[in-house]
């Protein structure tokens, strides 16, 4: 749990650093003014919300030493290279090269032949397509609006 009192003094510590006065503070890191003055003044407890933004708009500022002072401020320059290093596996050239080759063309023209029009044996639905493919219906379902369906399945 935080120390709020400990917190305050953490906190007036980078208004004196940044040299920046609680209004300006407040704006920077998107928090109403007042509210930093109830938690200034003690009145309120520090949010997560509020701390992310205070980590989010100063990357020197330390979480855990804003938290509970523990670690230091500003960053030293091992924890800020730690905290950038990252995890994004490689991925070799070759294998998206060959991925890029499978993708198929959107806009390529595929003609395909005329088939009659279907008929239309539901009431209120309309046929989009004229044209049919060749793959076979697996299944229809009809969803109604009181939540219940029916599932046509072909002969």
């Amino acid at each position: 749990m935080v120390n709020t009192d400990d917190f305050i003094k953490r906190l007036e510590i980078l208004l004196d650093y940044y040299s920046l006065s609680a209004s300006v503070f407040a704006d920077k890191i998107g928090v109403q003014r007042s509210s930093l003055s109830h938690l200034l003044s003690g009145r309120n407890k520090p949010s997560l919300d509020f701390i992310l933004k205070i980590i989010e708009g100063f990357p020197d500022v330390d979480l855990y030493w804003i938290l509970n002072g523990k670690g230091s401020f500003p960053k030293s320059d091992e924890s800020i290279k730690i905290n950038c290093t990252t995890t994004t596996p490689t991925v070799p050239l070759e294998s998206i090269e060959n991925k890029i080759d499978e993708v198929p063309n959107l806009f390529t023209e595929k003609v395909i032949s005329p088939v009659n029009k279907m008929e239309n044996n539901f009431p209120d639905t309309k046929i989009h397509a004229d044209q049919r493919n060749e793959s076979e219906i697996d299944r229809i379902v009809i969803f109604y609006k009181d939540g219940t369906f029916k599932n046509y399945v072909p002969q």
